[in-house]
C-alpha cells in the first residue's frame, strides 16, 4: 500500500495507527458481535465508547469539571448561529475578523443580535492578526468571539484578548488539540472534526455550565446546549462512528504524550516549511511573521501558472491536496498532528527541486 502524504484541510489526515486500529475493529468491537456503526447508541457497550471518548478529551485538554463536553452535529458552522441564541442576554456581541470564518459567525450571529466589530484584517486579505484595542471591547457584550486559527489564511492568535467578565468564544476547528490550551480563559469553545479530531461528522463544544440554560426565547429545542448536556450528548442520535474515532484519536495522542508533545512536534514541522519559505527565491509565504498558524502554511510563487505546474509536480510526488482555498488561490499545506515530519521534509524537498529548475 503506497499511501500519500494528504495536506487537506480538511477531512484531513489521520494518524496510521488510528485508522489501522479502526480497521481491525471495523466488523466487530470487542467481543460484542458487531462493528460500531451497527450498534444502538442507547446499549452499554456504545455508553461505555462514549463515556470514554468524554473522557479522554478531558484529561488529554485538561478540562475543569464546570465545563460541559457536548458531542454534537452541523459543523462549527452551526455554532455561529447556536452560540448567540445560548448566550443571549442584553443582544450584543464583540467580533474580531480575521477571515472568512470568522466573517459568517459574525454574520449569522447578526440575524439574532447587535454585532461589533472590534478589528479586522480584511485590509490585507487577512494576512495578519490585528491589533485589540481593548477601549473598542463592550463590556456588556454577551460574548466576544475569535476564529483562534484562521484555516484558509493560515493566521493564528497568539495572545488572547483580555475580556473581563464577557464570555470569550473560539472556534478551534484547525487548532484543537494541536497544542496545550487553558480551557478556563474561554466560555465557549468549538470545532468541528474535521482537522485534529477524527472524521467529518462531528462537532465537539466545550461550554461554561454557568453559560447553559440561558437559551434566547424561541431557540429550537436541538439549538438549545441545555438539551444535549442534559441528556449526554445522547438527546438523538449521535454520530456514533465519529466519536469512536475520536476516542482512537485522543488515545493516541495521550501514547505519544499528550498536547506537549503535539505541541513540540507541530512547532518542528511548521520551523522546517517557515524557514525553507524565509529562504527561497521562488516561493513566498503570506502570512505576517508573529501571526503565522502552526497547522496551516499558505504560500505562492506569484505565478499563477507557475503555481498549477508545482501542485501538478506534487502530485507526481505523492504529495496530495495543496492546492489552496479558492478565495485566495496560491499553495497551502495543512500540517495537523497526524502529518508526519517526513512529509514536510518532502515537501520542501520538492520544492527545493522545483525552485531550482524555474529561477
Amino acid at each position: 500500500m503506497a499511501r500519500v502524504y494528504n495536506f487537506s484541510a480538511g477531512p484531513a489526515t489521520l494518524p496510521e495507527e488510528v485508522l489501522e486500529t479502526a480497521a481491525s475493529e471495523l466488523v466487530e468491537y470487542g467481543d460484542s458481535g458487531q462493528s460500531v456503526m451497527e450498534m444502538s447508541h442507547r446499549s452499554k457497550e456504545y455508553q461505555a465508547i462514549i463515556d470514554e471518548c468524554e473522557s479522554l478529551f478531558r484529561e488529554v485538554m485538561s478540562i475543569p469539571e464546570n465545563y460541559k463536553v457536548l458531542f454534537l452535529q452541523g459543523g462549527a458552522s452551526l455554532q455561529f448561529a447556536m452560540v448567540p441564541l445560548n448566550l443571549f442576554k442584553k443582544g450584543k456581541a464583540d467580533f474580531a475578523i480575521t477571515g472568512q470564518w470568522a466573517k459568517k459567525a459574525r454574520a449569522e450571529a447578526a440575524r439574532f443580535l447587535e454585532c461589533n466589530i472590534v478589528a479586522s484584517s480584511d485590509d490585507r486579505t487577512f494576512s495578519y492578526i490585528p491589533e485589540l484595542d481593548e477601549s473598542k471591547f463592550d463590556k456588556e457584550a454577551d460574548y466576544f468571539h475569535i476564529c483562534m486559527n484562521n484555516t484558509i489564511y493560515g493566521t493564528y492568535f497568539h495572545k488572547l484578548p483580555n475580556t473581563g467578565d464577557v464570555p470569550l468564544v473560539a472556534d478551534i476547528s484547525s487548532c484543537i488539540l494541536s497544542e496545550p490550551i487553558d480551557v478556563s480563559k474561554f466560555g465557549v469553545l468549538y470545532a468541528g472534526a474535521q482537522k485534529n479530531i477524527g472524521p467529518a461528522g462531528l462537532t465537539v463544544v466545550i461550554v461554561r455550565e454557568d453559560l447553559i440554560g440561558n437559551a434566547r426565547e424561541g431557540t429550537p429545542t436541538m439549538l438549545d446546549y441545555k438539551t444535549h448536556a442534559d441528556n449526554g450528548s445522547m438527546f438523538n442520535t449521535p454520530p456514533t462512528y465519529a466519536i469512536y474515532m475520536c476516542k482512537l484519536v485522543l488515545a493516541w495522542i495521550k501514547a505519544k504524550g499528550g498536547l506537549t508533545a503535539m505541541a513540540e512536534h507541530n512547532k518542528k514541522k511548521a520551523a522546517i516549511l517557515y524557514d525553507y519559505l524565509d529562504n527561497s527565491k521562488l516561493f513566498k509565504g503570506t502570512v505576517e511573521k508573529n501571526s503565522r498558524s502552526l497547522m496551516n502554511v499558505p504560500f505562492i510563487t506569484g505565478d499563477t501558472d507557475l503555481d498549477k505546474k508545482f501542485i501538478d509536480r506534487c502530485v507526481e510526488n505523492g504529495l496530495v491536496n495543496l492546492k489552496g482555498h479558492r478565495s485566495v488561490g496560491g499553495m497551502r499545506a495543512s500540517i495537523y498532528n497526524a502529518m508526519p515530519i517526513a512529509g514536510v521534509e518532502k515537501l520542501v524537498d520538492v520544492m527545493k527541486k522545483f525552485e531550482a529548475e524555474n529561477i
